[in-house]
């Protein structure tokens, strides 16, 4: 037998590599306008009802279990041709939709997200404000062909009342119960109807719309899809490596301000404390203790919570801030469970394979079948006492505060010295579905939903209504402050707070 030299093995190994190569280079690249076919459509949302009726334990909480069945059917029903990645991501929407769990939901492939991130797509001319059952334009693009004031009264769209169009839209939105203000708000923010639109309909290059002029008669005028700016291809010099450090400690502390920050009126005698997340990696108690104690030390009378922009994040951050507020023990909740330790469809949801020991760590199965938390279940939380604040107190809320935002508003509410002054929060007065959320991958497509695993019920004493925590006093903003770009809230709270201490000043007399 003949011999190969070592630069023959070489040689092979080269002509290996080149070959592995050769063949990386033949793979298509990744196509937003692929089609799936059917039965890969079929297999794909097979995974996602079984997985979902498996292991989410509120599937027919909001909606009854017959109805659900409905919705998935009606799901599979529509899988009667190939789909792209958005059309079949669309459907999912819709169905998910009627779980009423705004934990709930669905994300694009990572390949999708990928070209997303490079792709250069026209934008979206127009941001909506949905204020009862009037529609305003909010905001336009600069490079718009768009003139119309913000606030003007919009009408139809693309020959559709406009209401209609967001009604179909809403129908794919993820909620907490049967919460309306929610749902309007959600399709308000920034740049939320022309990507709903995008998803549901698809977008066309032209649209007409139907609006109200200043002296009360009925317009149309035309949008366009506005073209994303030109790439900046001058060259970029390289920051010295001091300048880079400074630049990413300048960024950690505008994410810091971002996420909670506190500003003090002596003149008021009031603190301003802005809390826009609970989520980690933030420094939430030194910020909060740095925050009373200097509250407490200047006397400050008067403190205003804001949390209109929160979407919860960590509860154990949520309740170190009503432990410093509040003037009661507390429970998290009555009952807080999954339904189950582990999936069977383990192989595509994330963390499945460490989730069964966490289960068995932080769960005991109670009679009821069901896997339950017992610390938040059992664990009484109580006041601060050191710089506890006794003041008066004022919380911002909205449709925007949710999760552990609404649990700290469902907290406080009621106490002699808080007001929640605002609108329904979105997040349920009643308890969510939430806790450990993993992201389940649909092998077919890729496309990701998310999976919440734990249901909590607050009070199982209070009415199950489907709505968030609601405020002592409403204060909802107006075409008229929309138009004078004022915040309503801020307004409100400022007069109750100059009320009171006129009312102080004149008891001194």
């Amino acid at each position: 037998m003949r011999r190969i030299g070592l630069g023959g093995v070489f040689s092979c190994l080269i002509l290996l590599t080149l070959c592995c190569a050769g063949c990386g280079t033949l793979r298509p690249a990744f196509s937003p306008e692929q089609k799936y076919p059917v039965e890969a459509l079929e297999r794909d949302y097979t995974l996602f009802r079984n997985i979902l009726n498996e292991s989410h334990p509120s599937v027919s909480w909001h909606t009854p279990a017959d109805s659900m069945e409905y919705y998935f059917n009606w799901g599979k029903s529509q899988l009667k041709d190939s789909m792209t990645e958005p059309q079949f991501r669309a459907v999912l929407t819709y169905v998910i939709a009627k779980i009423r769990c705004g934990h709930t939901s669905t994300r694009y492939s990572r390949q999708y997200l990928k070209w997303l991130d490079t792709a250069r797509l026209p934008l979206f001319p127009i941001s909506i404000k949905i204020l009862d059952d009037t529609v305003l334009l909010n905001n336009t693009l600069q490079r718009s062909n768009i003139k119309l004031p913000r606030g003007t009264i919009l009408t139809e769209f693309d020959g559709q009342p406009f209401l209609q169009v967001v009604d179909s839209l809403q129908q794919h939105l993820s909620i907490d119960g049967y919460n309306k203000s929610y749902l309007d708000q959600t399709i308000s923010n920034r740049g939320a109807f022309g990507g709903w639109l995008r998803l549901v309909q698809g977008w066309k290059k032209e649209y007409s719309m139907g609006y109200i002029d200043s002296l009360g008669q009925q317009q149309y005028t035309s949008i366009r899809l506005v073209d994303p700016p030109k790439k900046d291809t001058t060259k970029k010099h390289v920051l010295p490596a001091i300048k880079e450090k400074l630049k990413k400690r300048e960024r950690r502390e505008e994410r810091l301000y971002y996420a909670r920050s506190m500003q003090i009126d002596t003149g008021l005698s009031t603190g301003y404390m802005t809390v826009n997340t609970f989520n980690g990696r933030n420094k939430f108690k030194p910020f909060f203790k740095e925050s009373f104690r200097e509250l407490n030390r200047r006397n400050i009378r008067h403190l205003v919570v804001d949390i209109r922009s929160n979407g919860g994040g960590n509860v154990n951050h949520s309740n170190f801030l009503t432990r410093m507020l509040i003037n009661k023990p507390f429970r998290v909740g009555d009952s807080l469970y999954a339904i189950n330790k582990r999936s069977k469809y383990g192989n595509h949801i994330r963390y499945n394979a460490i989730t069964g020991i966490f289960m068995s760590v932080i769960t005991r199965k109670r009679a009821d079948g069901k896997y339950h938390f017992g610390y938040f279940e059992r664990h009484v939380f109580k006041p601060r006492k050191k710089d506890h604040y006794n003041g008066n107190v004022y919380v911002l809320t909205g449709p925007n505060s949710f999760s552990a935002a609404a649990l700290f508003a469902g907290q406080l509410k009621g106490q002699s010295n808080v007001k929640l002054i605002g609108e329904e929060t979105g997040g349920g007065a009643y308890g969510n579905t939430a806790w450990f959320i993993p992201d389940v991958t649909l092998p077919e497509t890729g496309i990701r939903f998310r999976l919440p695993r734990f249901r909590l019920v607050i009070n199982k004493d209070a009415v199950n209504s489907g709505g968030g925590v609601m405020p002592d006093i409403l204060v909802k903003p107006t075409r008229e402050t929309i138009l004078q770009n004022r915040d309503p809230k801020v307004e409100r709270v400022r007069q109750m707070i100059l009320q009171s201490s006129l009312s102080k000043a004149l008891q001194y007399k």
